[in-house]
Parts: structure tokens; C-alpha cells; sequence
């Protein structure tokens, strides 16, 4: 049956097309290392119809499909599951959008773009920019290498939410294949639809595990004209928040970004990338580094050094400047913290989220607990306290205290999610659930809302083939 299902699928996308054996293998691992999976075949379509063709066959076979953008996921939900988790299915099939890059149309009067989902996040942003138009989703660091399918079917973050939005807000309508092969145009521009329920919502966040999200019509906005950054070291996280809401009130919808960094991220940053420097002439624990953005051409570095000076106890130093290369020299100490840590050795992380105000409380609960139960643990605290989410990974300072400190995994992920549903958070703000916390989520979310997430998956994938053992 395999070799007549993989002739089959030779036959909609061209044979150049199909991967099998060793060439599959790179598409059946995971961006970070920790899933790896087995494929019957490895599909490339070019059209929505090709990949209503292919999940139509699947289907048929009854064979797991697994949507595959540029394969960034980092909870796993974007790669096959290894044999010995396929219960329920003999093979699977990862479906790849990457071929499907073509920007549909582009409608500057509405402010949107109709792109497909295999359209990388930076091309997107270059097309809009090209246009004097703004795409603000930002994922700095991977920009070029993740696809807007994919960013959708995560309901993707990034620094700008606070301002923008999550992608969920960045999105009008999209078009989808459906389990069973059909395809739902849902590409509609309107702002306001007000027909019933609105389906499209069901899709983004899903991890392609009620359809295959093959392109949408995204929200645009005015490119800025100027920009001003700060760097600013905090007293302590409660200080940072209250610096927020000062901002809030005196900048407005100006904050673009307001990121929060732990003096071990520094540490670890400054330590493996040389380019790097420390921004003042001592080192402090807290640092915030935060921007503002105009369509209008004005002087924004004054109305943030007023800001900053007005707000008054909580602040030990601060610079502010307009100058792209200066601030440029700032964020950098912010993108590289993921890759300076994964350099320093193996770590336990955390995506989660409170409310902006439980931010304070959920890092001095956290790091009281894990210090009391792991004496000497790093704690590399950093991220989006513009909207609550704070990306808290846990490891030892020396590499090779860490293999026994993973083992204890399950009981630091305990104790972090504990005090965070305390704090009324979410165990995933921008990263999902995948296959990392398909199991964990059962303790934090209560039971209805997993019985209605379950009956909503049965009536769209009755069969249960569309990316199984990912969310629920």
C-alpha cells in the first residue's frame, strides 16, 4: 500500500517533489533537537489544489498528515512523531508549504496583502516596507527562515505585540484544506463581518491540527518615520512594570516594545558573542530596553528622555538615543539571549504568561522555589513584559551539572506552572503546546475547555489524521 500511496503522491506534485528515505530525514526533526520522527514521504505542493489532492489521498489511506512551514516550531509540532507515539496510524506524511511562496495581491488603499502560506515572515515585511507599509510581526531571529503558515497556525508573538497584537490580530481571512480535502476561502478583507461565528479563528493557533492553513490576508499599517530607544536599568521587575504604565500614560500607542532582561542573560550574551558590549559603565541586575515609533516625523527621543525623567524612584540609569546603529547595538543584547544560552549548554525553559501586573510576583515565587529545591540554579529570566510574557529557563552554571538537573525536569515544569496558574497565567504564550506540553496542558486548563477543544476536533477531523498528538 506505501508504494502505491507514494506513486500516487508522486503523481500531484511532480517527482522532484516527493522526499523518501534519507532525504526526508532533515524535514523529520525539530528546530531545537528534541523531536524526531518518521515519514512515509515528505510532500512539496505549489497550489492550494495540490494540497487539497494530496490530503484527499491521505485521507483516503487513512494516513497521519503533518502541515510543515519552515519548521521552527519549538514544541515540536511541526515535525512527525517517532514510531513508537504512532498508535493509532501506520504511516505519516509531512505536508511542506514551502513552494507556495507567492505574495497573491497586495491592496495599499485597505492596508492588506493576500500572501501564501509558504511566504517567509522577513519577505513579507521587505514587500509591505517596499510599499511604505508595515508588517509588525517580528520574530527577529528566525524572520528568514519562518513561514507565515506556520506563524498562524502558532498564533506566533514576538516583541510588538504590545502594541499590534499576537498574529491572531494581524489576520482578516484565510484559506484552509480541511481534513477531508476541501477547501474553505475564507480570504476575505473585511474589518467588519459580522455573520456568525467567525471560523478563521478556529484555525489560527490550531498547529495545523484541524486543517491546513495554505494563505491569508494580513493586516497592514503606516511604515514609521521615526523611532527612539532606551536602555534602562530597573531597580527590580516591579519597578519595570511601573515603568510601563508611566510610558503607557505619557507616550501612548508610541511603545512599539518594552523587553525585559536579567543580568544572567547579559552575562551569557556578552560572554559568547565578542561583538557585544555592556551599555553602561556598571552592571545592574535589570535592564529594559524599550522603543517608540511615529508615522510622523518627530523628535521621539526627547518625549522618552521627558518620559524617563518624569516617572522618578525605580530607575538607577538610563540612555536614550535615535540613532538606528545605537539602538541596534541594544536589541542585539536582547536577540542573541536564546543563542547564548543554547552555546552555554542544555536548560530547562519556559514560555508563559500573567497578567502584566503578576509579572513581579511570578519571578520572585519562581526563583524563591526552584533556588529552595536546586540550590545554585541559573535562572535566565527575559522577554515581552509589555504584554506579560516572560520566557524563564531554568539551568546550572556549570555544563555538566546539567544532564542530573534535566532529570528533574518534570518537577521544575511542576513548580513553574504551578505559580503560574496561581497567578491566573498560561503555561504557552506565543510557543504552543506541541508535542512539549500536549500532556501538561490537562492539569492547567479545566475540563470543559478541553472537552469543547476535543468535540471541536471530532466534528472538523472526525478521522483524527490532521497533525495527531500535537495540542490534544
Amino acid at each position: 500500500m506505501s508504494t502505491n500511496l507514494i506513486e500516487a503522491l508522486r503523481k500531484v506534485v511532480g517527482a522532484d517533489n516527493i522526499l523518501t528515505g534519507l532525504f526526508a530525514a532533515p524535514y523529520c526533526k525539530d528546530k531545537r533537537g528534541n523531536y524526531s520522527g518518521t515519514a512515509l514521504a515528505v510532500v512539496l505542493p505549489q497550489d492550494t489544489q495540490q494540497v487539497s489532492a494530496l490530503v484527499l489521498l491521505c485521507a483516503s489511506h487513512r494516513i497521519a498528515i503533518v502541515p510543515q512551514g519552515g519548521n521552527t516550531s519549538l514544541c515540536g509540532a511541526s515535525v512527525p512523531l517517532a514510531k513508537n507515539d504512532l498508535v493509532a496510524y501506520e504511516h505519516q506524511v509531512v505536508i511542506n508549504l514551502s513552494r507556495m511562496n507567492t505574495v497573491r495581491s497586495f491592496d495599499a488603499v485597505n492596508y492588506t496583502m493576500t500572501v501564501e502560506a509558504g511566504c517567509t515572515l522577513a519577505h513579507i515585511r521587505e514587500i509591505a516596507a517596499q510599499n511604505n507599509r508595515l508588517f509588525p510581526l517580528s520574530l527577529t531571529a528566525i524572520d528568514a527562515w519562518c513561514e507565515i503558515g506556520g506563524n498562524l497556525s502558532t498564533n506566533a508573538g514576538g516583541i510588538s505585540v504590545l502594541r499590534y497584537g499576537n498574529t491572531r490580530d494581524l489576520v482578516l481571512g484565510i484559506e484552509v484544506v480541511l481534513p477531508d480535502g476541501r477547501i474553505w476561502n475564507g480570504l476575505r478583507s473585511l474589518r467588519k463581518d459580522n455573520t456568525g461565528y467567525d471560523l478563521k479563528h478556529l484555525f489560527i493557533g490550531a498547529e495545523g491540527t484541524l486543517g491546513i492553513i495554505t494563505a491569508a490576508v494580513l493586516k497592514l499599517f503606516p511604515l514609521p518615520l521615526s523611532q527612539a530607544s532606551a536602555c534602562v536599568a530597573v531597580r527590580d521587575p516591579a519597578s519595570a512594570v511601573a515603568l510601563l504604565a508611566h510610558l503607557r500614560a505619557t507616550c501612548g500607542d508610541r511603545i512599539n516594545a518594552f523587553e525585559i532582561i536579567a543580568r544572567p542573560c547579559l552575562d551569557l550574551v556578552l560572554r559568547h558573542f565578542p561583538d557585544t558590549q555592556e551599555p553602561f559603565k556598571q552592571p545592574y541586575q535589570w535592564m529594559v530596553i524599550t522603543e517608540l515609533s511615529d508615522v510622523l516625523d518627530v523628535p521621539l527621543d526627547q518625549a522618552l528622555s521627558h518620559a524617563l525623567n518624569s516617572f522618578g524612584e525605580g530607575i538607577t540609569e538610563y540612555l536614550v538615543t535615535d540613532n538606528k546603529a545605537q539602538a541596534a547595538s541594544w536589541w542585539n543584547l536582547r536577540k542573541y539571549i536564546s543563542d547564548a544560552q543554547k552555546i552555554d549548554g542544555i536548560s530547562i525553559k519556559h514560555d508563559i504568561s500573567v497578567p502584566i501586573s503578576n509579572v513581579p510576583a511570578f519571578i520572585e515565587l519562581a526563583d524563591a522555589a526552584l533556588k529552595r529545591e536546586f540550590p545554585g540554579v541559573r535562572i535566565v529570566a527575559f522577554g515581552h513584559i509589555g504584554d506579560g510574557n516572560i520566557h524563564y529557563n531554568a539551568s546550572m552554571p556549570e555544563p555538566i551539572k546539567n544532564g542530573p538537573f534535566l532529570a528533574h525536569s518534570t518537577q521544575v515544569n511542576r513548580i513553574v506552572y504551578d505559580i503560574v496558574a496561581k497567578l491566573n497565567g498560561s503555561i504557552s504564550a506565543e510557543h504552543g503546546l506541541g508535542q512539549l506540553k500536549r500532556k501538561e496542558i490537562h492539569r492547567y486548563k479545566n475540563a470543559l475547555e478541553l472537552e469543547l477543544m476535543r468535540n471541536i476536533k471530532h466534528v472538523i477531523d472526525p478521522q483524527g489524521l490532521m497533525n495527531p498528538g500535537k495540542v490534544i
